[in-house]
């Protein structure tokens, strides 16, 4: 039985080539079944500072996955260039995380290659880090933070905030995070509206929100929350249009792709204070340059896409990678593939067969 070859973008490691997120379930792939590898040309040096300009922008090449069965990627892009050679041995790729916007699926699908996701590890962190943004701008928490550290408690009264209790929520994207989110919010007896086209209308009413338009949930909603995954449909779906139509005192937040909103509009409205503020962990252009207009906006709480990245997190999504991998070795479907199409090609059972186990 051959050994399952497996590589992993090498931004899992730190400078010093260690893991740089702690306990990512390496522990499961020393396993006799299976050999695995980092990709070190994606890792940090320390004599390199401007990996962290690029490091969102990296690639996997086609040398990368030459002579490998599987391929766990954090950040790389996995482009059609990637499979210029083809993808003789790989048949699997794991994607470390719920979105998947940066891989070619359907050049990988075109190669016989099967992606599989971790699409429940980041649910609830995703969904509380919306609520954390909801509270925080609510309650105008960074504008106390600042009257504190000032010493100016003569400030209190042009400072005070509000409740979320009773407001209106609208979710954008009713999938696995906005639903999380609308069970977090349970508390607050929020009238929750959601725009998801997708979405069972009874699924919907179970869970208490009103489907409804993207216009409808735009004009109604103090607070409005983007869920829903990038695609050429929903690139660009918030620009000026749809951010004139919310309300002065609505805030925005975005946990899901920064590319889902016109950022260059959303800094017109946020300036001339059309709308109350955001709350933004992603951008469209990542790393966010630390001179963009964004960042000298006093209505803006700006976090680095890092803000559901926690240790309970790294654990779940390298146990379900690890997992994924050691079902290929043993020629058998990782759970979660998003190319499901790709299962009945002629030439990916072949390369999965090559793992099969003897019973």
């Amino acid at each position: 039985m051959p050994a399952f070859r497996i590589a992993l973008t090498g931004d899992f490691l730190n400078a010093a080539g260690q893991s740089a997120y702690g306990d990512i379930a390496l522990s499961l792939l020393d396993d006799r079944r299976v050999k695995y590898h980092f990709l070190t040309d994606h890792a940090p040096r320390p004599d390199d500072p401007s990996y962290w300009d690029r490091f969102y922008s990296m690639e996997v090449k086609p040398e990368h996955i030459a002579d490998i069965d599987g391929l766990i990627v954090l950040r790389p892009w996995v482009k059609r260039s990637t499979f210029a050679h083809g993808a003789r041995d790989l048949v699997v790729i794991g994607r470390s995380g719920a979105g998947y916007d940066k891989i070619d699926v359907q050049a990988c699908t075109d190669n016989d290659v099967a992606v599989f996701n971790a699409p429940l590890a980041l649910n609830h962190p995703t969904a509380s880090a919306a609520l954390l943004f909801m509270l925080a701008l609510a309650k105008r928490l960074p504008q106390q933070e600042r009257i504190t550290r000032r010493g100016r408690w003569d400030l209190q009264e042009q400072t005070m905030g509000s409740e979320l209790h009773g407001r209106t929520l609208g979710i954008i994207g009713l999938g696995h995070t906005g639903r999380e989110l609308v069970r977090l919010v349970q508390p607050f007896a929020m009238c929750v509206l959601a725009y998801s086209p997708q979405a069972d209308a009874a699924d919907a009413e179970r869970l208490g929100v009103r489907l409804t338009s993207l216009d409808a949930v735009l004009q109604e909603a103090d607070v409005i929350s983007l869920h829903c995954r990038l695609t050429d449909e929903t690139r660009g779906m918030i620009g000026a249009r749809q951010l004139a139509l919310m309300k002065p005192t609505a805030h925005l937040i975005n946990v899901a792709r920064g590319q889902l909103v016109d950022q260059q509009a959303l800094v017109e409205a946020l300036r001339e204070r059309r709308i109350a503020g955001a709350g933004l962990d992603v951008f469209e252009i990542e790393p966010l340059p630390a001179d963009d207009p964004l960042l000298s906006l006093d209505n803006v709480i700006a976090t680095p896409h890092w803000l559901a990245s926690t240790t309970d997190v790294w654990q779940a999504t390298g146990l379900a990678m690890a997992e994924g991998m050691l079902a290929a070795a043993r020629g058998e479907v990782p759970a979660n593939v998003v190319n499901p199409e790709v299962l009945l090609h002629a030439n990916f059972r072949r390369k999965l067969a090559r793992f099969e186990q003897i019973t």
